[in-house]
């Protein structure tokens, strides 16, 4: 039996209508100890994922834990794309065992979960394993987690995997929910975002267009 090539996008692909993002306890007390990620890269990395979901219509899912007792505030790179938003806050450490939280994953009612936040080996961890349990799909942006360690880091990773979690990152996370930049109504943000948070390859499209004009589709 022959095969045949379409040119349509495969279904483990990504795209904006399909998945909940949820990011999870981007605080200072959190920060101060992760050490597997520079925290310039890490916040860095953080707007570009929030920026992407915000630009894209994402419905998101921020969620600390012990915001005003222990852990502080959200990094303000998150919020700042999403005005307004109420942060759900928790004791857990496994964000899957919230009920508020599980009550809005509910409300979305998608299949697919995207994960970011800290720590890796354990608040993203604990709600990708509990995902997969369950019987959602679940995607964690490596490089928009963190832990104490490199090692901590990549064991959680590699624990999530070998589960059935789908590893990706942050620059791939914008552009795969843009994939064709014929999509010319998503176009400026895209590249926006990338300028601004998209580190060398953003000075790329800055000088790219600067110089000569340039434009990708």
């Amino acid at each position: 039996m022959s095969i045949k090539a379409t040119p349509t996008a495969g279904s483990k692909l990504l795209n904006p209508a399909d998945h909940t993002l949820v990011m999870i306890d981007f605080q200072s007390q959190m920060a101060f100890a992760t050490h597997s990620i520079d925290a310039v890269n890490l916040r860095n990395n953080a707007a570009l994922v929030a920026n992407a979901a915000a630009g894209f219509g994402v419905p998101t899912i921020l969620t600390t834990v012990a915001e005003k007792s222990f852990s502080g505030p959200m990094f303000s790179e998150i919020t700042d794309a999403f005005p307004g938003q109420k942060m759900l806050d928790r004791t857990s450490m496994n964000t899957w065992e919230d009920a508020a939280v599980i009550d809005r994953v509910n409300e979305i009612g998608k299949k697919r979960i995207v994960l970011s936040g800290l720590w890796t080996g354990v608040c993203i961890v604990g709600p990708a394993l509990s995902a997969i349990d369950q019987g959602f799909e679940v995607f964690v942006i490596a490089d928009a987690c963190g832990d104490v360690s490199t090692e901590a880091h990549n064991r959680a990773m590699d624990r999530m995997v070998q589960a059935g979690a789908q590893p990706m990152t942050s620059l791939q996370y914008l552009l795969e929910l843009q994939r064709d930049w014929a999509r010319t109504d998503t176009y400026e943000m895209t590249t926006g975002i990338a300028k601004k948070f998209g580190g060398a390859y953003g000075l790329g499209v800055t000088y790219a267009k600067t110089m000569f004009g340039a434009h990708e589709g």
